[in-house]
């Protein structure tokens, strides 16, 4: 059976300008992403889907494939089922996994867990939404991508917090690093 796990990852944001490549504790959250994925060593292959030169030069030299994602894929509104079936036509498996570089503090035991309910039911997405899995089967006939089909599971080992400003990054600082009086 082979597993893919993957992060995609945009330049563009709406609300916080080169997100995916803000520092959390000294290192760009795509790339935090794509070295928790390799730590784990439970994929057999691991992906990057960007429409960014820069941050796959970011990544570049953590052997890993790096997907382009077509401009269609590449906007605001199009949601991430579309992009997972896109990854998946290029980098043939049974199960996608997708780590939400947002979320930088994920604990290897949310992928486990994610992968299980997976292999039971098809798909499963842990709350926080930092971990979203489905097998290819579940990927092929998914219908409508807005309407999320997935078993979601609740964890305490994703700190809950989405990064979309800065504040929501300084506060994951806060909550992650030793004092600081500043």
């Amino acid at each position: 059976m082979k597993i893919v796990a993957s992060v995609i990852a945009r330049l563009g944001s709406k609300r916080l300008a080169y997100k995916n490549l803000l520092p959390y504790q000294g290192v760009p959250l795509v790339l935090r992403a794509v070295r928790k994925l390799k730590q784990s060593e439970m994929f057999d292959e691991i992906v990057l889907s960007t429409e960014s030169e820069l941050i796959a030069r970011t990544c570049i030299h953590e052997e890993i494939r790096i997907l382009r994602r077509p401009r269609e894929l590449s906007g605001d509104e199009v949601g991430s089922i579309p992009v997972f079936q896109h990854i998946v036509e290029h980098v043939p498996c049974d199960i996608h996994l997708n780590y939400n570089c947002n979320f930088p503090e994920c604990d290897e035991s949310v992928f486990e867990q994610a992968l299980t309910i997976c292999q039971e039911e098809g798909e499963s997405l842990s709350v926080p939404y930092a971990v979203w899995a489905q097998t290819r089967k579940c990927l092929d006939s998914y219908r409508d991508p807005k309407r999320i089909t997935a078993i979601q599971f609740k964890t305490d080992q994703v700190f809950d917090l989405d990064i979309h400003t800065v504040e929501d990054l300084i506060t994951t600082h806060r909550s992650h690093q030793v004092k600081l009086a500043f």
